[in-house]
């Protein structure tokens, strides 16, 4: 009865061990196979432009944004004002979102008072974007373009370009991998030959159709 006892006892001690071993290498599959797949994501996934690099406050909840999110896309940057001869750029701008954004184009908007033709709360100048001219183009809180004070992101796109917004309604585009940005001024419009040249040339140069 003893021995018989012992020899229960050895297998139930076996497969015990027999199954820890399956457990141990399905955690050590499952572990490889998770390590493989975020490899293979991050290598998928484009590398961030310096120019990129900076978090910023979306204007409709002030939640922070990493501007990274939009790293291989062209970007354009507007620097916006709701009382300006040229807040009705604003339509062409989300004109011009809409017809390439599927392409991996994306238009971001920085309200401004530099121009002292920006003195909406963030709310308001949300609330404006929307209902007047239907903004669905991200934006973000109300914030200065130039000086001392500016932006990060504006300092950096003043300091490649070698200008900065001369008004309201400025523009920047800067290429998929963040190595080309061109400049251009109020009077240049989201529909304007030159401007849209640039957009299509830079949707191609990333492959683009």
């Amino acid at each position: 009865m003893k021995n018989k006892s012992i020899l229960i006892l050895h297998k139930s001690f076996a497969n015990d061990a027999r199954r820890l071993a399956w457990g141990v290498l399905w955690a050590l599959g499952f572990m490889l196979s998770s390590a493989q797949a975020a490899d293979n994501a991050s290598a998928a996934a484009p590398a961030c432009p310096k120019v990129l690099q900076h978090t910023v406050l979306r204007l409709q909840d002030e939640k922070p944004q990493n501007l990274c999110q939009y790293a291989g896309q062209v970007v354009v940057v507007v620097n916006t004002a709701s009382f300006c001869g040229f807040t009705p750029q604003y339509k062409g701008l989300e004109a011009l979102y809409s017809k390439y954004k599927d392409r991996g184009l994306v238009v971001l908007g920085f309200p401004s008072n530099d121009f002292s033709q920006e003195p909406e709360n963030n709310a308001k100048i949300a609330d404006f974007c929307e209902s007047t001219y239907g903004v669905k183009f991200p934006m973000f809180v109300k914030t200065t373009v130039r000086g001392s004070d500016a932006l990060p992101l504006f300092k950096q796109l003043a300091q490649i370009t070698g200008t900065t917004p001369k008004w309201n309604f400025y523009k920047y585009i800067i290429s998929r991998d963040g190595t080309r940005i061109t400049s251009y001024s109020s009077v240049s419009s989201p529909e304007g030959k030159d401007f849209l040249n640039e957009v299509e040339k830079q949707l191609k140069a990333g492959g683009g159709t």
